[in-house]
């Protein structure tokens, strides 16, 4: 049962990522956001880079009072938010922003999809017209594009 609540969790977490990302970080806190944008970085750490605190607190704060209270349910949901967070980082940060070069290229359709999909919500450059913001759920034209490419 509590595999089932950490998976159902991440996958929730796509959800709320992109509602976050649209209506939150593209929105009123925009402020923080806006350098992740910006076409050439002269640092390594963003503003951007504390909205990872929007989810490390709750995912910390569910695993360790889940696990004083013995509330397993809570738990879980905080290792589901935790799963999330590593792939997020291992996607976003790590594969399409290459942050830390660790996998430069795939040949994997799946994530070529992501990265396009990725590359067009960075073709704007301000807060307004924005697409994609999802992570791991890349919309239908953009796998239908890599999958041509990878049959060609």
């Amino acid at each position: 049962m509590g595999f089932l609540i950490l998976f159902t969790t991440c996958w929730a977490m796509e959800f709320m990522t992109w509602f976050t990302h649209k209506l939150v970080m593209h929105g009123f806190l925009w402020n923080l956001h806006s350098d992740h944008h910006m076409p050439k970085r002269t640092r390594f750490f963003e503003k951007n880079d504390a909205f990872f605190l929007i989810y490390a607190i709750p995912s910390w704060l569910c695993i360790m009072l889940g696990s004083i209270f013995a509330e397993w349910t809570i738990m879980y949901i905080g290792f589901g938010i935790l799963a999330y967070g590593i792939a997020y980082f291992l996607v976003h940060e790590v594969f399409i922003h290459q942050r830390l070069k660790w996998f430069r290229n795939s040949d994997n359709t799946y994530l070529r999809a992501i990265r396009r999909a990725h590359k067009i919500h960075h073709k704007h450059i301000g807060k307004e017209d924005g697409e994609c913001f999802g992570m791991l759920i890349v919309p239908w034209k953009y796998l239908k594009q890599e999958l041509k490419k990878a049959t060609a």
